[in-house]
């Protein structure tokens, strides 16, 4: 978009050099002409008074130098050309940038209106922005609400996306929140900087979508269960993350570079993630050895939940069950393979 805006403004240009030397060499043959009678200035300012067409006279005793009325003229003729010319252009590149921020504007709706099953995310700032990156790198789909149309350029540039998807509004207005699609939503993350506002978002995103999950950001840790209350399902706190991110680079330096190197993989995307077991799955009933698991998507099966328990490095053996989840470790890409793999109602 900087590019696009960037073009149309040098469109502006040519005129604008074509004026300035109309004025510049029409002044420089002004005072030839004159012999030294008028000075380089006082030609130029003369000619600027020609192209402006603003008439306060002419020259002394300019009708007495030959051609010095012809040459007035030409800058003023000149002159008027540029000028009409440099108008056109402005009115060109104020209507295209208005068009093009208009199309650009109903196709970022259409494409939301169409979305499904998406995340929202409330604020773009220092906490917003790494949810959206995780989000592009899991290619899940998602629309960010944000007060400033800064924020997202300056999202778009630093994550190198050319088009994020989002709504230009506060987040606790309930018809923004709308205009994202709440109603469709899978979920919704409240990064908001204010522990208020994030309590607002999970008090109307749960009074819009009841089924929403409502992951909110908390400041102050007397805010957690104000949160939980107001319908949030989980909640994050930076200052705690980042206390135990610290402990754990002090205590298990191995651990947290393998961790950053699985989450920061340039080839194949890694991530821990969850599949969940529907009921008319074919995987119920049969042990993690009998799935093809590992020969179809490679994923290597770390946990099962079941409820609030999870059974970790589970046995070969283990027959899996209705209702359960399987936490694995894979490519993003074969962690969608195996999704779809669990939905099936028959073997592949």
């Amino acid at each position: 978009m900087k590019d696009r805006l960037d073009y149309r403004l040098l469109r502006l240009g040519p005129p604008l050099l074509a004026l300035v030397a109309i004025i510049f060499l029409g002044g420089i043959v002004l005072s030839l002409l004159s012999h030294g009678r008028w000075s380089l200035w006082q030609s130029i300012y003369f000619a600027v008074i020609c192209a402006s067409t603003v008439g306060f006279g002419e020259l002394p005793e300019m009708d007495t130098v030959p051609g010095s009325r012809g040459v007035a003229t030409a800058i003023i003729v000149l002159g008027l050309t540029v000028v009409w010319y440099f108008q056109s252009a402005l009115t060109s590149v104020l209507v295209e940038g208005l068009l093009v921020q208009t199309f650009r504007r109903r196709r970022m709706q259409r494409r939301i209106a169409e979305l499904e099953d998406h995340i929202i995310v409330c604020g773009a700032g220092s906490t917003g922005r790494h949810v959206v990156a995780e989000l592009i790198a899991t290619r899940t789909p998602f629309v960010v609400i944000e007060r400033t149309a800064v924020a997202i350029a300056a999202l778009s540039e630093e994550l190198a996306e050319r088009e994020i998807l989002h709504i230009l509004g506060d987040a606790t207005h309930d018809a923004v929140l709308q205009a994202a699609g709440v109603t469709r939503a899978r979920g919704v993350v409240a990064a908001l900087t204010e522990d208020k506002d994030n309590l607002y978002v999970a008090l109307s995103v749960r009074d819009l979508n009841a089924k929403a999950r409502i992951v909110a950001k908390v400041v102050s840790a007397e805010a957690e269960h104000k949160m939980l209350r107001a319908g949030a399902n989980a909640t994050v706190s930076p200052n705690r993350i980042g206390g135990l991110r610290m402990a754990s680079e002090m205590l298990r330096p191995t651990a947290v570079r393998f961790l950053d190197r699985m989450l920061q993989a340039k080839g194949g995307v890694l991530r821990v993630e969850e599949i969940a077991i529907p009921t008319n799955s074919w995987f119920i009933g049969r042990t993690l050895k009998d799935l093809p698991i590992r020969v179809q998507t490679n994923a290597l099966v770390v946990a099962i939940q079941q409820a609030d328990d999870f059974h970790y490095n589970p046995d070969p053996n283990t027959v899996v069950k209705a209702g359960q989840a399987l936490v694995v470790i894979a490519e993003v890409s074969n962690i969608e393979k195996l999704r779809a793999l669990a939905r099936r109602e028959s073997p592949p």
